[in-house]
């Protein structure tokens, strides 16, 4: 495993952040290659962990000779977003300076530009030179994964419809809980590394990319970060490089996924109609029926009338729930995949900022 490091200067006089990046160099060209990255949001550290355990791994398989496809992995991607803590508490979605969230804003340029990402690059702010040199890293790839967790959450995926069902076997190998299948119309990390591909070379975009694959992966919640996690999802992912022949290794096949895959329209945001204290009824990983009671929110403690409740539009299975008992109006509560598509309207793109 070779190390290398990338300096981001900062944007006032004494800062710069590194960025560790590992490479492990495959001994077969016609094997894929690989990029992964965690912790984009600094305080998401499941797949950090994650990470800290697969290269354990991949160090004993490249012993071995057994590295077939190159690995380029960045176990923490977002040194300005760690470095943002204030008051206790870790400030790693949004940048302060800008306002901006770091999983969002990433260039969107055909694969060919790849290369334009790195001119230049006093123009711009220390978090968009990050944002660059990652996703230039990233589109050098043929598979991309990129690490987040949720808040309370199961373990799912958002996986671009151009990758489906031939991404099936990586949510099979992590036993992800479920799949939501998005629509690349976002400025996402991965969304802009599936732009990359389908807008390469001349013709229409591509709406199929086999071969290739650029994902979001919620490794569950922010607190769920413990060694046998982490250690077990490292086994699945390396489950997932030797199914894609990236390591050689024996392995067993790997099934069928039996979770649910709903596109994002089938994913209903329950959200809170009035502020106040959160008393949820139902969990993550509980199967709902349409009208039943998912949450009372106390808008107006010790008043006869003081509660009002919030009911599951239609029947799914929830796949997030917000940590906070607090919600302001029209807050984040929870996620719910579901069969049919939700009356709601919901803008092309990520669901949440």
């Amino acid at each position: 495993m070779d190390i290398s490091e990338i300096t981001i200067e900062g944007d006032t006089p004494g800062i710069a952040w590194r960025l560790p990046v590992f490479h492990f160099k495959g001994n077969d060209s016609r094997a894929p290659t690989v990029y992964i990255q965690a912790a984009l949001h600094a305080g998401e550290l499941p797949g950090t962990a994650l990470i800290h355990f697969l290269c354990e791994r991949l160090r004993h398989a490249e012993a071995e000779g057994a590295i077939a496809g190159s690995l380029t992995i960045v176990p923490h991607a977002n040194p300005i977003g760690l470095a943002q803590l204030h008051f206790g508490e870790l400030q790693g979605r949004f940048d302060l300076g800008s306002r901006a969230n770091f999983n969002r804003d990433f260039p969107l340029i055909p694969l060919e530009k790849r290369d334009t990402l790195l001119a230049d690059l006093d123009r711009f702010s220390a978090t968009d030179r990050l944002k660059r040199k990652l996703l230039h890293m990233a589109l050098g790839a043929d598979l991309v994964l990129d690490l987040h967790c949720d808040d309370e959450s199961l373990q799912y995926a958002y996986i671009d419809t151009a990758f489906w069902p031939e991404a099936s076997d990586l949510a099979s190998a992590l036993s992800m809980d479920a799949v939501l299948l998005s629509d690349g119309e976002s400025s996402a990390f991965e969304e802009a590394v599936g732009y990359a591909w389908k807008h390469e070379g001349a013709g229409e975009r591509k709406t199929s990319l086999p071969g290739r694959l650029s994902t979001t992966l919620e490794l569950r919640g922010t607190r769920e970060v413990y060694p046998e996690m982490a250690a077990a999802d490292a086994e699945g992912l390396f489950r997932f490089l030797v199914a894609r022949g990236i390591v050689r290794a024996v392995s067993e096949p790997l099934p069928a996924f039996a979770g649910p895959a709903a596109p994002l329209d089938n994913i209903e945001m329950i959200r809170a109609p009035e502020a106040g204290t959160v008393l949820f009824h139902r969990d993550i990983g509980d199967r709902v029926e349409a009208g039943e009671r998912l949450a009372t929110i106390v808008t107006r403690p010790g008043f006869p009338d003081g509660a009002i409740e919030v009911r599951a539009p239609q029947a799914g299975l929830i796949v997030t729930r917000v940590s906070s008992r607090f919600a302001r109006r029209r807050g984040d509560l929870m996620k719910i995949a579901c069969d049919s598509p939700s009356r709601a309207n919901r803008k092309p793109g990520t669901l949440e900022d």
